[in-house]
């Protein structure tokens, strides 16, 4: 299943390709992450390596990024694609993204692919990525959201087509729960719009009569880029 590849382009011939098969993403958060030399990136959900493997090669040797996953298989193969792609500035961390394994501010970034609308307490996620961003630190992930009310119907078509919309918060949840953890320069992009495969809908034209004022009939799912600031960070500013 490779259809993560198509949103990385060219910058993909150059690794593994069981890197790339094993990114089942919904959009390429490096490139929206705007990394710059000497970033330190922290991917939450990591799988293949193919984002940090990226990543790597775009904050160069004086940085330096993480990979967290949870599970045993997706670590190894990890580290077995950072070896082949030759990558020396990659650390692969077991671990979960509701506990992450790193001290207070101690990542520039954090980047994410897909990953977050699968964990249950997405709060608690966020207080983690606050915790290690470093003042002035960015949040920058691609995930989905839901927009406008679902019918539960067509909420139901989609799980079953594809599970990881079952955890999609709201847009606007989203955008609070960021909000309440204390980010700021909060934005948040549909890239995608999601639709269930034709014949594979019943009844989810219920309810549909709600316009929130976009002209939209009905709700949505969408793969967001989204994306978020910890305050602080500059000279004199302090750390508080």
């Amino acid at each position: 299943g490779s259809q993560g590849s198509s949103f990385y382009g060219s910058e993909t011939e150059t690794l593994p390709e069981s890197a790339t098969h094993a990114s089942l993403g919904c959009g390429n958060p490096t490139a929206l992450a705007e990394l710059r030399e000497g970033d330190v990136v922290l991917d939450l959900g990591s799988g293949g390596g193919l984002d940090v493997l990226l990543a790597a090669r775009r904050v160069g040797p004086a940085g330096k990024v993480y990979g967290l996953d949870m599970t045993d298989e997706m670590l190894a193969l990890a580290r077995d694609n950072q070896r082949r792609a030759a990558v020396a500035n990659v650390e692969f961390v077991k671990g979960y993204i509701e506990a992450i394994p790193l001290p207070d501010t101690s990542v520039d970034v954090i980047i994410s692919n897909c990953v977050i609308n699968l964990a249950a307490d997405k709060r608690r996620v966020l207080r983690e990525a606050w915790r290690v961003l470093k003042p002035g630190g960015r949040f920058a992930v691609t995930d989905i959201v839901s927009r406008g009310p679902i019918p539960h119907a067509l909420r139901r078509d989609m799980e079953l087509w594809v599970g990881c919309l079952a955890g999609a918060l709201d847009e606007g949840e989203f955008r609070s729960l960021l909000h309440q953890t204390g980010f700021t320069d909060i934005d948040i992009v549909a890239a995608t719009v999601y639709t269930p495969p034709a014949g594979q809908t019943s009844g989810a034209g219920v309810g549909t009569a709600r316009h929130e004022g976009e002209g939209e009939e009905e709700g949505e799912f969408v793969g967001a880029l989204i994306r978020a600031t910890k305050p602080g960070g500059h000279a004199g500013s302090g750390a508080s």
